[in-house]
């Protein structure tokens, strides 16, 4: 990948001297070429989303998921760089009322499930194995291309977990967990392969924050719905289906992203400075020491749009055959 990188900003500065020496005319500027020639601002981000919880009585946590990923194909994202891991057992659950539904509110306003969800890893492929395997590139060659992370170091990734949890571990479907010690060492896996420029982690479980106080790799911005000791609540009891059927946390999270679409200049600040204990009824944590940017002035698309920016210029360029722009 970085010999692609080199390759590439040979020619642009092969094509930039043409231009230069062909026209003789100062219009090509030194910050123009610079700007050109940059490769460090990302050009794609990327959405891993995990329920690591199964069973009916879980039902909240398969919609905490699915309403996560109904929100970041609405803000850009593309199915092609969204792996989706989910038990996927309750929809067509024989106790579910509703067939072939998902509900994130006892209004039943929008089916989670509709006829539009790709999950990538199902059912008993939802292990701690793979997704380790999954962030990390260490996939069989056999593996098919919807259950790679296909990023580079100009990819930002956006990791939301749910499920049960407790102090510096999480549950992987009531059979086997993985510890915050797991994670940190993925990951920092992942920034030594150049597998990304940034992480925004989240996740929503009990005592939530633990799970990345482990952390050591760079560029990685954690959110969590609980600190040490405390739970992570429900809400919405949904009397019809008999379940919970969100968790807090991800609810109020999910009601600012109602308010954003892609063109948003809501700030990762922004989000964080809507929490509120009293209704969350739990203690988000935010760590940002490793994280290189101000929360201020890291965009909320830097991590779940898919539109890119546009320069516009003031002046009309003129076309023609010793014109340069």
């Amino acid at each position: 990948m970085r010999g692609i990188h080199t390759l590439l900003r040979l020619l642009a500065a092969v094509f930039v001297a043409h231009l230069l020496c062909s026209t003789g005319t100062a219009k090509v500027t030194a910050g123009k070429i610079k700007k050109f020639l940059d490769t460090d601002n990302h050009t794609n981000n990327w959405a891993v989303l995990v329920c690591t919880s199964r069973f009916w009585f879980n039902y909240r946590h398969i919609a905490n998921t699915l309403s996560m990923y109904r929100t970041v194909k609405r803000m850009g994202i593309p199915d092609s760089h969204i792996i989706l891991m989910l038990a996927d057992d309750v929809a067509c659950n024989p106790r579910n009322c509703f067939p072939a539904t998902v509900f994130d509110h006892p209004q039943k306003t929008t089916d989670l499930y509709g006829d539009n969800v790709e999950v990538d890893y199902r059912g008993y492929e939802v292990t701690v194995e793979n997704f380790i395997r999954l962030l990390t590139g260490r996939v069989t060659t056999n593996t098919p291309r919807n259950k790679r992370l296909l990023t580079d170091d100009k990819s930002n990734i956006f990791i939301y977990m749910t499920g049960h949890g407790g102090e510096d571990f999480l549950k992987f479907q009531d059979s086997e967990e993985i510890n915050s010690y797991d994670i940190a060492d993925a990951m920092q896996q992942m920034w030594e392969k150049q597998r990304y420029r940034e992480i925004l982690f989240v996740i929503d479980t009990c005592q939530a924050n633990t799970m990345f106080s482990k952390f050591y790799a760079p560029n990685v911005l954690s959110i969590g719905s609980s600190e040490k000791g405390e739970n992570s609540y429900s809400h919405y009891h949904d009397r019809d289906i008999g379940v919970s059927v969100i968790d807090r946390f991800t609810y109020y999270n999910l009601k600012f992203f109602e308010s954003v679409d892609m063109s948003s200049k809501h700030t990762m600040a922004d989000l964080i400075s809507t929490y509120n204990i009293s209704l969350i009824h739990s203690t988000p944590g935010v760590r940002t020491d490793l994280f290189a940017r101000e929360l201020e002035k890291t965009y909320l698309t830097d991590f779940f749009g898919a539109v890119q920016e546009i320069e516009l210029t003031a002046e009309p360029y003129p076309i023609g055959k010793n014109s340069v722009s």
